[in-house]
């Protein structure tokens, strides 16, 4: 998992890039809006459903028990949701194409595409997941990174100079990906008993608003960015996710802690080793502390060199910016980590509550009046420091009382997600 996870990073990294070089600032502006509703839309709506099916799956093996009816069940589910993912889209065309796409029609299309996309691609984790295929995951997260790559290469090597075929990669990515992965595969499911939608948890709408709301603290810069930029301010939001990749780099690396993470401390919990919960989560604050610290000094010194590097000439970010970015993206990690110890407890509702302070004090920020990277900048290190504190605040009293209370008088675990997924870059 962490070899396949490092190559959809890289891959994901050299994707961006062959398409800044070749579209340029301000047509990659429009890409990057894509990007970012791609991915606040479809992991943030559907990595739920991968996690239940997963969950749910697991169970039914170890009792020896068909997963077909649940796996019909949760496609039903997946597919219902697309729908009105797709029916939102085009309900919402005009200010999408007009405001955040410079009227390229194909990036609405692209968006459309991949979020039915990832719709089957979270079914098909879950299901890999559920299976203990975790080969077979892994060669998903990394197969998809890697078709996006191969596709930007060929479009650079003929010349295309618009976002409109770079846009199309990202939509087709994930159902190309999905098939090798499945090629060759079969009794993944079998016949079993029906499945009520009661087995998916009763607690999947409050992962699912939980996912989504993380999903659009993380991603809604460079939206914010594309949205209320003025005249001779095209290029801002692509300059925005060129820094913000580059400061997300140790939030993509702590997905592969995220893997083992909750279910390590779900483990603890249920076990009664309260004691060593708290100190684990203790050592992992210190862990994330850390990294974020480095990380953020990292970022402020060699940041804009490294954008510039990577990205182009066109895409200058100042030590300032960076600086924002990357402290925004540490102070994220810790509101995940604990975030994780809060769904560990059961807390599926109050970690919720978490994740909307964040979005809430994201969209109060954005009300200074300063620059337009530096508003949307600080609107995002208000956000993610609303959530971690929000979070802190939530967990303390569970913190305190684990162990001394009886189990009912603490949130009832539902559900253990296999991973929970900050952010594509």
């Amino acid at each position: 998992m962490g070899v396949w996870l490092g190559l959809n990073g890289l891959a994901t990294y050299g994707f961006l890039a062959i398409a800044a070089r070749s579209v340029g600032a301000n047509r990659y502006s429009a890409l990057s809006a894509l990007w970012a509703l791609a991915f606040l839309a479809g992991p943030g709506c559907f990595l739920p459903l991968e996690q239940e099916v997963g969950r749910s799956l697991a169970a039914r093996r170890a009792r020896g028990v068909g997963s077909g009816p649940l796996v019909r069940r949760a496609a039903l589910a997946g597919a219902v949701l697309a729908g009105v993912l797709v029916i939102a889209v085009l309900a919402l065309s005009g200010p999408l194409v007009d405001g955040l796409f410079d009227g390229q029609i194909a990036l609405l299309f692209a968006l459309m595409l991949v979020l039915v996309g990832y719709g089957f691609e979270h079914l098909t984790r879950g299901v890999l997941a559920g299976n203990d295929l975790f080969g077979r995951y892994g060669f998903l997260l990394g197969g998809e990174g890697l078709l996006r790559l191969a596709g930007a290469v060929v479009l650079a090597a003929i010349g295309v100079a618009t976002v409109g075929p770079f846009g199309l990669l990202v939509g087709l990515a994930p159902y190309a990906a999905s098939g090798i992965a499945l090629f060759g595969r079969s009794g993944l499911t079998g016949p079993g008993p029906p499945a009520p939608w009661g087995e998916l948890s009763s607690s999947l709408g409050y992962l699912f608003a939980g996912s989504l709301l993380a999903q659009t603290l993380v991603n809604a810069g460079p939206l914010a960015t594309q949205a209320l930029a003025g005249h001779g301010e095209g290029g801002a939001a692509g300059r925005f996710l060129a820094g913000l990749v580059l400061a997300r780099v140790p939030l993509f690396l702590f997905q592969a802690v995220q893997a083992a993470l909750l279910p390590n401390l779900s483990g603890l919990h249920g076990a009664g080793r309260h004691a060593e919960f708290r100190r684990g989560l203790r050592r992992l604050m210190v862990a994330v502390g850390t990294i974020g610290a480095l990380a953020t000094i990292g970022a402020a010194v060699l940041g804009p060199w490294a954008v510039r590097l990577l990205f182009g000439d066109d895409f200058r970010l100042a030590h300032r910016d960076m600086f924002f970015l990357a402290l925004g993206s540490a102070v994220f990690m810790a509101a995940l980590a604990l975030a994780q110890a809060l769904l560990a407890l059961g807390g599926q509702r109050r970690a919720v509550l978490g994740w909307l302070s964040g979005v809430g004090a994201f969209a109060l920020a954005l009300l200074i009046h300063t620059s337009l990277l530096l508003r949307v900048e600080i609107a995002y290190l208000a956000g993610t420091a609303a959530a971690a504190l929000c979070v802190v605040a939530l967990l303390a009293k569970p913190l305190r009382t684990a162990g001394s209370a009886p189990k009912s008088d603490l949130f009832t675990p539902r559900s253990v997600p296999l991973v929970i997924e900050p952010t594509e870059l």
